[in-house]
């Protein structure tokens, strides 16, 4: 039902005899969903826009974004940012969900700096809209009283930017960009707004008439004095002139200026800036708008390290309590490789798997858990996006530092490279480039050719699935998380140390069809070979020095620079190297270039010969041996999904590898006795 309130309107009208007087009348004003329209008045048609709020139920209608452009900042420095209102440019499902926070100045860190929650919003004329409601909780109450008593205004939107256009005009110093696909995540109660159209509408106190006429007439507030201005009309003819109220426009002049003057002094202080700037801005007259730039632009320059890359983009707050629920688990599998850092993670810590999945139901808008069977939160939480997301995070976390932390001996002496496709990929040798040939008298110069080989190999792909049940979640068996998937990760650093050591063990056949190591390649000892000694390794240094080029005619002069023997040797191999001041025999002093070896011990060596002995040349001086992984999935990678034929979530590990000795000439085998 439509209810009534009596508003005094001002007005001028003259009288029979042509002089004008000054009339107060009542209008009827007629509320209609927050729109209210005034009766009729002589000569004017007024509309009030009233506040919209609730105080039963704390809520309040506001305005998030009314296409106002930012000042931000970049690599490169400031510039303009401001948004597409086109709903075909805004990913509204987040903030209209019905979910979305109302935070305390974009802080998202905590639960209680959520003061609300975004009952809906919408865009209407190109404008941001919003219905809000308030937190009963009693450190929001100081927070409603001032919004609804007027007191907080200001509004700002936290945004997730996917598409920029840039639409900076010619001439303009300063780049102007405009946001065509952006999705607003929350809306923040602030002290100073980046928009100064966004906020919460006026109280019931403040209303402002909008007259069908050239003037705009505005209803008295304890705050702002109106400002009379009087036309008159004399005989036909003559000019119309505008007599204005002195007293008035000092008046206003004056709450203008103290407007101006709090107002500067605001920005310094939410700024943290010293207040001698704004002291410095007031006798310059500077306007509000002005130093608001100009004091972000000041603080950007105290601003420690580098400034932000483009826009900021607040986390949203579940994605802070998924991190922190996986932090949260790393933490209680070892607490000395995963410390919890920056209070992320403490809220959970000591919650068993089904007190998370609990969490994640409720924090997801699920029905309450608590008449719930604990087998039924188990499923439905596994149903759920978050919480087998959480539980992915934590296993690949512990998959990835099992598999980095295995020993990989291959890797100092091998080359590698990442693979587009499952297609063989063709390892080219090039040979050296000619020789320089004496030119003739003629002075004409003679063609070379540059020879070249071909090694091939391809990836292949490896995994195993391991399914883990409700019946883990409920039995709180964390390990089948963390132990389970770190297996996997030692399982594929194996494999990967297998597939190259397996190389130089099986001693296959090259592209030419002659085996890895052989007489013909010059790089298998000949004469049965020799016990790990300074004559072996001189002996295979000097082979290595004298291979030649595919050419048969240029001499590399390689460098051996890692021995690599089975673990049987390990202990001769690092005394052998070692630096040893004062030998007893002369001809036990190790040369300079021997203890430049990198002794590399693998037990791997052990199963196929417990004497035999190599050495390997770097490979940023020559190919030695290739491996390679699909591009973008370097080492071993989980996935998960829910489960179709168990009752739960299947992880997946799956590895892309592959491997291939490219070049015989950095190797030297010795079979050793």
């Amino acid at each position: 039902m439509a209810t009534e309130t009596d508003i005094q309107i001002q007005h001028r009208v003259r009288d029979s005899d042509g002089k004008e007087k000054v009339q107060r009348s009542k209008a009827e004003v007629v509320h209609l969903d927050g729109r209210t329209e005034i009766g009729e008045v002589p000569h004017q048609r007024l509309l009030v826009q009233l506040a919209k709020t609730d105080s039963e139920k704390r809520s309040a209608e506001m305005t998030w974004y009314t296409g106002a452009t930012v000042r931000r900042y970049g690599w490169g420095g400031p510039f303009n940012l401001s948004f597409s209102m086109d709903p075909a440019h805004v990913r509204m499902g987040r903030l209209a969900s019905g979910s979305a926070p109302l935070l305390d100045s974009h802080n998202d860190w905590k639960l209680n700096d959520v003061l609300g929650v975004i009952d809906r919003a919408w865009i209407e004329g190109g404008v941001g809209k919003a219905s809000v409601r308030f937190s009963n909780r009693d450190q929001v109450t100081p927070v409603w009283k001032d919004v609804e008593d007027g007191i907080l205004r200001n509004a700002s939107m936290g945004v997730a930017i996917h598409k920029l256009k840039e639409t900076t005009k010619e001439g303009d110093q300063i780049k102007s960009y405009l946001a065509v696909d952006w999705e607003p995540e929350e809306v923040s109660v602030v002290p100073i707004g980046a928009d100064p159209g966004a906020g919460f509408r006026a109280s019931d106190q403040e209303q402002f008439f909008q007259i069908e006429q050239e003037q705009v007439l505005r209803a008295t507030s304890p705050k702002e004095k109106e400002v009379e201005q009087q036309e008159t009309t004399t005989k036909p003819g003559d000019q119309a002139r505008t007599e204005v109220n002195l007293d008035a426009e000092r008046q206003a002049a004056a709450l203008a200026e103290r407007t101006r003057v709090v107002e500067l002094r605001k920005v310094c202080r939410s700024l943290n800036l010293d207040e001698a700037l704004a002291e410095q801005h007031i006798e310059k007259g500077t306007s509000v708008e002005d130093f608001r730039k100009l004091a972000i632009d000041e603080k950007a320059k105290k601003t420690a390290g580098p400034p932000d890359t483009g826009v900021r983009v607040d986390r949203d707050e579940a994605d802070v309590r998924r991190a922190g629920m996986a932090a949260s688990l790393l933490f209680r599998f070892d607490p000395t490789k995963y410390p919890l850092k920056d209070d992320l993670g403490r809220d959970f810590v000591g919650l068993t798997l089904l007190d998370l999945a609990r969490e994640c139901l409720e924090a997801g808008g699920k029905r309450s858990t608590r008449r719930m069977h604990r087998n039924e939160i188990a499923a439905l939480a596994l149903s759920t996006s978050d919480f087998p997301n959480i539980l992915a995070d934590v296993a690949n976390k512990t998959l990835r530092q099992a598999y980095d932390a295995y020993p990989q001996t291959f890797k100092p002496f091998c080359r590698q490279r990442s693979a587009s496709d499952f297609k063989n990929i063709n390892a080219m040798q090039l040979g050296e480039a000619p020789q320089l040939l004496k030119v003739n008298e003629k002075g004409e110069f003679t063609h070379g050719s540059i020879a070249e080989s071909k090694e091939t190999y391809k990836l292949l792909t490896y995994g195993r699935i391991v399914s883990l049940t409700r019946q883990t979640i409920i039995n709180d068996d964390l390990s089948a998380f963390t132990r389970i998937p770190a297996g996997f990760g030692v399982a594929a650093a194996t494999l990967e140390s297998d597939t190259v050591w397996g190389i130089v063990t099986a001693n296959a056949a090259m592209a030419d069809g002659t085996a890895l190591f052989h007489a013909n390649h010059s790089n298998l000892n000949s004469g049965g070979g020799s016990a790990l000694a300074l004559a072996g390794l001189g002996t295979g240094m000097a082979n290595m020095a004298k291979q030649k080029g595919l050419d048969g005619l240029t001499t590399l002069n390689l460098q051996g620079r890692y021995i690599a023997v089975p673990v049987a040797l390990q202990l001769t191999a690092f005394q052998l190297i070692a630096a040893n001041l004062a030998p007893a025999v002369s001809a036990n002093l190790v040369p300079e270039y021997l203890r430049a070896l990198m002794p590399i011990a693998e037990p791997r060596l052990d199963a196929s010969s417990a004497t035999a002995w190599y050495l390997f040349a770097s490979p940023d001086q020559i190919d030695t041996i290739e491996y390679a992984y699909l591009e973008g999935n370097e080492g071993v990678y989980l996935e998960t999904r829910q489960g179709y034929d168990v009752d739960g979530v299947e992880i997946k590990a799956r590895l892309d590898f592959g491997a291939k000795a490219i070049d015989f000439r950095g190797m030297q085998k010795n079979a050793g006795a």
